[in-house]
């Protein structure tokens, strides 16, 4: 999984436990494509605090992540729903329905 891909999954998942702050400091980096500088202007702090300041959350999302495994699980289960479309492509029902029962486990 690419790299911004896996950092904006942890961010979906675990945004909602950061502060405002970090969340606004995300949000700019990430979402809105300000840059450091432009971050730090616009809450008054140096482009390095802005940098700080992602370091640490994005520490904290994966700590989270270590922790609970949502990421991990939600991109497990999209490979076995992906796994199961191209089965049913090829008339494969057993192996679908294996496949979703283990959805369900």
């Amino acid at each position: 999984m690419d790299k911004r891909v896996f950092e904006g999954l942890l961010y979906d998942f675990y945004g909602e436990l950061l502060t405002q702050k970090q969340k606004y400091i995300f949000e700019g980096y990430y979402m809105e494509d300000l840059s450091f500088q432009e971050i730090g202007e616009l809450y008054g702090i140096t482009k390095q605090a802005v940098s700080d300041m992602l370091k640490r959350t994005l520490k904290q999302l994966s700590k989270y992540e270590e922790k609970l495994g949502y990421v991990k699980r939600f991109a497990e289960q999209r490979e076995a729903i992906e796994n199961a479309i191209e089965l049913i492509d090829l008339g494969e029902k057993d192996e679908v329905k294996n496949i979703l029962n283990s959805l369900l486990d």
